[in-house]
């Protein structure tokens, strides 16, 4: 037999060097800028022009891949560097949204042309909320003028439908609150979304996202009363939105006084449930914790069901503090905690954070805690939550010896 390797056997006919699918993966937006920018250029001022250029381009370029450079351009005029500062290594325009003129009727025309982009190419919707989020984090790195057409021009795409008010959230902020950036720009915003749809439109927007009780959070904390709430939209003549938020204000102290209503007729209801059927208070506790936990669905996935457990678990500390008087119904409340988590294996990550909760919420004493740690903790899982709970147990030994220094 020959000691030369054999030739494998090749297949004939063309061969290609790269596959399309290879040259995809790198992420080059600058000829994409380039095409895009050209072709602005060409179509000038002219709106109508730049929405067909946009529309017909779509079919050549890599709208999906490149969508934040897209934005970046129709808005800013270039690629947004961190901060807000456009990106000097390549060619901008000067067509876009920051280069317009400043009034509603340039915005209101430029809001079309996102909305006809989006409409022909729905798989960009995510991808322009994003860069919305995004451009009011920036909202430090802009001028004044291109502040005010933004605030603008978001105004009026969350009155088309075109924008979910859950966009609303980059401007709490803190850095942007702090400096007054935020309610500075929310005025702006709500005086063009307003001078597009009424305010029950506008209320119901927030609503469906959960905005309509977070409104105050445009304002430092040492600011985050009705009163200044009321003069500040009010002298900048959003009366409609400073009654909105009183009102919604009002409804959440009305919902919080049923709910201590409730808990407490709940809680006198059980304390003669306890001395009519003479149970002790740790059979109670184990009760209270064991319908609190089967009263909710809760969610399959580990990392999401931790901030559900402690969402629904606060809602229902008051009642648990009501039967934990005693050191032994503190105890018998970890060791239900503890078992719970090791049975429900989505929970077992959770169990230092609801003890903590719980500690927060008066519910559970350091002393209680500590004696779970050092001696009274059940085998199961015992090391996962030992483990869990080292920081803390040392943090509350700290603050003990603090305490008595």
């Amino acid at each position: 037999m020959s000691n030369q390797k054999q030739q494998k056997p090749t297949l004939t006919g063309q061969r290609f060097k790269t596959r399309k699918r290879d040259e995809k993966e790198r992420f080059d937006p600058s000829q994409f800028q380039e095409s895009i920018v050209q072709g602005l250029n060409q179509t000038g001022t002219d709106l109508e022009a730049v929405a067909k250029f946009l529309d017909t381009s779509g079919a050549k370029l890599d709208y999906r891949r490149y969508a934040e450079t897209l934005f970046d351009i129709l808005v800013a005029g270039g690629m947004l560097a961190p901060g807000g500062t456009l990106s000097e290594d390549m060619t901008c325009t000067e067509f876009c949204v920051f280069k317009a003129q400043e009034d509603m009727e340039t915005m209101q025309a430029y809001a079309q042309v996102f909305n006809k982009l989006i409409r022909r190419y729905k798989y960009l919707e995510k991808g322009f909320e994003e860069e919305i989020k995004k451009l009011l984090l920036f909202l430090k790195g802009f001028t004044e003028s291109d502040r005010n057409k933004l605030a603008m021009l978001t105004g009026i795409l969350l009155a088309n439908g075109n924008l979910s008010a859950s966009i609303l959230s980059s401007l709490f902020n803190e850095n942007l609150v702090k400096e007054g950036v935020s309610a500075c720009f929310a005025i702006k915003l709500f005086k063009s979304w307003l001078s597009e749809k009424d305010i029950n439109s506008v209320a119901g927007s927030l609503r469906k996202v959960g905005m309509d009780n977070r409104l105050m959070e445009l304002f430092p904390v040492n600011k985050r009363s009705s009163e200044h709430f009321s003069k500040y939209f009010n002298e900048a003549g959003l009366k409609e939105l400073s009654d909105f938020a009183k009102n919604q204000e009002s409804i959440g102290a009305r919902k919080e006084l049923q709910k201590e209503i409730e808990d407490q007729m709940i809680i006198t209801y059980i304390r003669e449930e306890i001395k009519k059927n003479n149970i002790s208070e740790q059979t109670m506790i184990g009760l209270i914790w064991s319908s609190v936990m089967s009263s909710v669905e809760w969610n399959k996935k580990e990392e999401l069901v931790t901030e559900q457990a402690i969402k629904h678990l606060k809602q229902y500390s008051p009642l648990l503090k009501a039967f934990t008087s005693q050191g032994l119904s503190e105890l018998t409340l970890l060791l239900k905690i503890q078992e719970y988590c090791y049975d429900n294996i989505h929970f077992m990550k959770a169990f230092q954070k609801i003890v903590v909760l719980f500690y927060k919420a008066d519910v559970l004493s350091e002393e209680a805690i500590l004696k779970w740690y050092n001696e009274a903790r059940l085998s199961k899982g015992k090391s996962v939550f030992l483990e869990q709970m080292k920081t803390f147990v040392e943090w509350l030994k700290n603050a003990e010896e603090g305490s008595h220094s």
